[in-house]
């Protein structure tokens, strides 16, 4: 079955947050949005024709979650992540930060540690940090054109640490984390008594050659101390339908977060979100796969441009994510500078590297999950404005 990912899709004057915002996001509206972590693809016809059938119903009233709902993220995390889990394990969640506040109050005290591993999703710290908890930080060591995880430093950061935030696969380095990595990951938490909640957003976009592992499935002990956060919302383009959900093997804490949720008025779902949910998974596997596809040529075709026309840059090759994390610092700005010069000379509106944390200073974040004619303008644009301001000067 074919399907396309090459029209362009208009979005602007729909609400859309990625287009509508430019103005008042970079200063400018004349740019080619390539920054907030969604896609410009249209979503499946199955989701499309679900969301269809409901509307023609006419009543949108309080939803609940029905043996549909479940059945469908029980079978998509056992079909495609080879996870078997258990209905009494899945909470509601209206989007994955959401549920990172709602754990944070739940489980945690003002002063305690969450650990994060920078440079890494910036809604992380501002989490932590708007409910009073100490922001621990472990940050990846770059190396050899690839980030890994420096488990000494993080043997004695857990000690700091009541909770940890792990993202897999990694926003914004593309990082799909190995078994052997999640493993000591989880030896090293259980030591020190962490609670790891992993943010598995991404999980369902992994490359060729690599392999999401659900840190939970590891073991009954891994399982039991920690809470996994997903969503269709990356996968299939849902992010306006308050489609994510948690999974807590562990009854105690999964009671604890839901008499949170409760309290913070944050339990009910989205009548349209649970319908676009449950069609995703249930049929949408054959247009992911495609994707997936897609999205391999398109970050090929951005290495083999850089690489022939950019060389000042060096991309992080991802090994999941439609998120590519990119070394500017031979372009030689400073901080301000290399923002200022891809919005007002490139024309190009990225998620700025220092977002991410310091040791993001000198990258950007491109989303590249849009057709290839809009990815090949917006490099064109880059290397044009390299030409014209970077090697002029030197």
């Amino acid at each position: 079955m074919a399907f396309d990912f090459d029209s362009v899709i208009s979005r602007r004057k729909t609400g859309a947050s990625k287009w509508d915002t430019l103005a008042e996001r970079f200063g400018k509206d004349d740019v080619i949005p390539m920054w907030v972590a969604d896609m410009d693809f249209a979503s499946p016809s199955c989701v499309q024709e679900a969301l269809v059938e409901r509307a023609k119903h006419g009543v949108y009233g309080y939803a609940v979650r029905t043996d549909e709902y479940f059945d469908s993220i029980i079978n998509w995390m056992h079909d495609r992540h080879g996870w078997a889990i258990e209905r009494e394990w899945i909470a509601s969640a209206t989007g994955v930060v959401p549920a990172l506040t709602v754990i944070v109050q739940a489980l945690t005290e003002e002063g305690d540690g969450v650990l994060i591993q920078p440079p890494v999703y910036y809604p992380f710290k501002r989490v932590i940090r708007s409910w009073g908890r100490t922001v621990v930080e472990n940050p990846l060591v770059y190396r050899n054109g690839q980030y890994e995880i420096d488990f000494e430093d993080l043997e004695e950061k857990a000690k700091q640490a009541r909770v940890m935030f792990l993202c897999s696969p990694h926003n914004p380095v593309g990082r799909v984390w190995r078994e052997d990595e999640l493993r000591r990951i989880g030896e090293i938490c259980l030591r020190h008594q962490v609670l790891v909640v992993a943010d598995e957003i991404h999980a369902d976009l992994v490359f060729s050659g690599s392999r999401h592992i659900p840190f939970a499935s590891l073991s009954e002990q891994f399982a039991a101390a920690s809470i996994t956060c997903a969503a269709p919302s990356k996968t299939f383009n849902l992010a306006g339908l308050n489609t994510a959900y948690v999974i807590v093997p562990n009854a105690a804490l999964k009671s604890r977060y839901e008499l949170m949720s409760a309290k913070a008025s944050m339990g009910s779902i989205n009548v349209f979100g649970a319908h676009a949910l449950a069609a995703a998974y249930r049929e949408g596997g054959p247009w992911l796969d495609a994707l997936l596809g897609y999205l391999e040529g398109n970050v090929q075709y951005l290495k083999d441009f850089i690489g022939r026309h950019i060389p000042e840059l060096k991309v992080i090759e991802p090994e999941g994510t439609y998120l590519v994390w990119v070394d500017c610092r031979a372009l030689g700005f400073e901080r301000e500078e290399l923002d200022h010069f891809f919005v007002h000379e490139a024309g190009l509106a990225l998620d700025e590297g220092h977002l991410f944390g310091e040791e993001g200073v000198g990258f950007q974040r491109i989303n590249i999950a849009c057709p290839r004619s809009v990815l090949e303008q917006g490099l064109e644009q880059l290397k044009e404005a390299v030409e014209r301001v970077v090697r002029a000067k030197a």
